[in-house]
């Protein structure tokens, strides 16, 4: 059997990461070319690898191993052991994990576990012979600490939805559909752009505000009119929700610290995927793939900025129609999963 499968996926449960930059975007199309894939869920059980490795060794000898963001101490050891027994091996990575294990501004329980990972990493980047991040941003952390760092940014996994919904808005009573996506890991991003979405709710009756966080909504916006707090999904759940749910405005604030630096672009093509027009804070890395103005619009810490970039959308709906079907169009082409899948083919 090994000799038919190329990649293996060492999974320490970073679905998200594995689905987006690999099994969902590329593993399909490379298995038709007879590249086989398969993903390993690795247990963090006590002795787990001492009980497992020899028949995964047995298996999966020579195959390519994609290891991303992390794997329990025990299989880490295992593989240091064992490394010859593999061929090339990839470590994927989408966060500055070292710059989230100190940020102060991140959930305690999120710092302790990015500090975990942090602690390993080195040793993970050991035992690969190439870093896959997904920024160039975060791969400038990564290229004084390794020899080989490529850059793959996030492709498209969703298929891109009409823009009927923004057009029967404007011109008609239907509510204008705003919503924050975000994980609990930009909390404080939601935060700093707060008033401007207080002074938007109080003044307006025609927006209805989604920010998908649960009972971690921040009180003083849980508090607001017309405002759903649907609890985080996971993963697949989640896939399933943003092929459904259709939004006129997507919001992306992201303040200027070490952690957010290395984020992808990834944000634009949600959005896109859930059919709305985006703000997103003018920065890397959405300065990278928004002209503002045309597909979306970039504004400033300022929550006053915030508040005159939705108004703008709001108040011009024949503008916002375009900008989104041009954020459509630069997310289908951007997100490509063609490029996904010819970098994969290249290794």
């Amino acid at each position: 059997m090994s000799s038919h499968i190329h990649w293996v996926v060492l999974s320490d449960g970073a679905r998200p990461t594995e689905d987006i930059y690999f099994h969902e975007s590329a593993a399909a199309t490379l298995h038709q070319q007879g590249v086989l894939a398969e993903r390993f869920p690795v247990s963090r059980s006590f002795g787990a690898a001492w009980l497992h490795g020899r028949a995964f060794k047995h298996r999966f000898a020579g195959v390519n191993l994609l290891l991303c963001r992390s794997l329990p101490l025990s299989w880490l050891r295992w593989l240091e052991r064992n490394r010859n027994a593999f061929g090339y091996i990839v470590y994927l990575i989408d966060d500055d994990i070292a710059a989230a294990a100190v940020d102060a501004t991140l959930p305690s329980a999120y710092r302790k576990r990015m500090a975990r990972i942090a602690s390993l990493q080195p040793r993970l980047l050991a035992l690969a012979d190439e870093v896959v991040a997904c920024s160039d941003q975060l791969a400038s952390y990564f290229t004084p600490r390794h020899a080989k760092v490529s850059v793959l940014t996030p492709p498209l996994l969703a298929p891109l939805p009409s823009q009927e919904h923004l057009s029967v808005t404007a011109s008609s009573e239907t509510p204008w559909q705003i919503g924050f996506h975000g994980t609990r890991a930009h909390l404080q991003d939601l935060l700093h752009i707060a008033p401007a979405l207080e002074a938007l709710q109080k003044q307006r009756d025609d927006t209805e505000l989604e920010i998908m966080l649960g009972q971690h909504i921040p009180k003083r916006l849980a508090a607001l009119p017309r405002v759903k707090a649907p609890a985080p999904l996971p993963w697949q759940a989640f896939q399933q929700y943003q092929r459904q749910r259709r939004i006129h405005i997507g919001l992306a604030p992201l303040l200027a610290t070490p952690f957010n630096q290395g984020k992808s672009f990834i944000k634009f093509l949600d959005i896109a995927a859930m059919g709305g027009v985006g703000i997103y804070s003018n920065r890397y890395p959405y300065t990278e793939v928004v002209r503002h103005g045309e597909n979306g619009l970039l504004a400033g810490d300022s929550p006053d900025e915030w508040h005159t970039a939705m108004q703008q959308l709001l108040n011009h709906p024949e503008a916002t129609v375009k900008m989104a079907k041009q954020a459509a169009m630069d997310a289908q082409r951007i997100g490509d999963p063609a490029h996904t899948i010819t970098f994969w083919q290249a290794r």
